[in-house]
């Protein structure tokens, strides 16, 4: 990966988009320090379809895990934290 710094960046960014077409990946910079970056449209679909992959399976662990340990009410964990289910707590609304 390549770095362009912020204002650099403005000023060549359709050499870097065409770059990037080429497979080329771009870091953006400011002061030094990675800001963003400039990816193709399948390294993007790349990165979503795997964050989604990884969420499936973050989510079937959870239901594996509340097979074996089992789950907890939601108006315990409401009790213990002091709230009921209209999200109030001793006369007043929580903040969100």
């Amino acid at each position: 990966m390549f770095k362009l710094r912020g204002g650099k960046a403005r000023k060549d960014l359709a050499k870097a988009i065409s770059r990037v077409r080429d497979g080329e990946r771009f870091f953006i910079t400011r002061h030094g320090k990675k800001v963003a970056a400039i990816v193709s449209v399948e390294d993007l679909r790349f990165l979503r379809s795997y964050e989604n992959y990884e969420d499936i399976r973050a989510a079937e662990a959870s239901l594996e895990d509340a097979k074996i340990n089992g789950t907890i009410p939601l108006e315990q964990i409401l009790a213990e934290m002091g709230l009921s289910t209209n999200g109030k707590r001793a006369g007043k609304a929580i903040p969100r």
